[in-house]
């Protein structure tokens, strides 16, 4: 059984360690939501969340999953990310800047920090003040581009 101490989980960067900065109480609901989002290594969908939150603390409701990660959105300690018609989910990596790598087939989310600077040159601005990029590669991830065995 895994351990709820948020310490395991407390690099500085850590999405824990970002709240307790804030001052935001750690209730042991949104400690074990944030220990799912940090612990995945890819973005889940707020039913995903559930899933792996509630296994840690089976009072959990889907109801404080939904309203836990709309406050931290709220807050800016995550990012929800929204492609094609799939549903939102969630980035607790606010801090680094990245993009995102998606799997065509099971819709996985991975954040890549490619090399060199993704920018647009300032003749194709067109007047627009660059708050912003997203870059988003898509592709297979290895368990959708295996071969199916028959």
């Amino acid at each position: 059984m895994k351990s709820t101490d948020s310490t395991s989980l407390e690099r500085p960067g850590s999405l824990l360690a970002r709240l307790r900065r804030r001052g935001l109480r750690l209730t042991a609901q949104r400690r074990v939501i944030a220990q799912a989002l940090e612990e995945a290594g890819v973005h889940l969908t707020a039913d995903e969340v559930f899933e792996r939150a509630v296994a840690r603390l089976p009072e959990l409701s889907r109801a404080t999953v939904y309203n836990t990660l709309n406050q931290l959105r709220a807050l800016g300690e995550i990012c929800e990310i929204s492609l094609d018609d799939g549903p939102r989910r969630y980035d607790p990596n606010v801090t680094e800047r990245h993009q995102h790598l998606v799997c065509d087939s099971c819709g996985t989310v991975r954040d890549v920090i490619p090399s060199g600077d993704v920018s647009l040159p300032e003749d194709q601005q067109h007047g627009f003040v660059i708050n912003e990029v997203q870059v988003i590669f898509r592709g297979l991830c290895p368990a959708c581009a295996k071969p199916s065995r028959p």
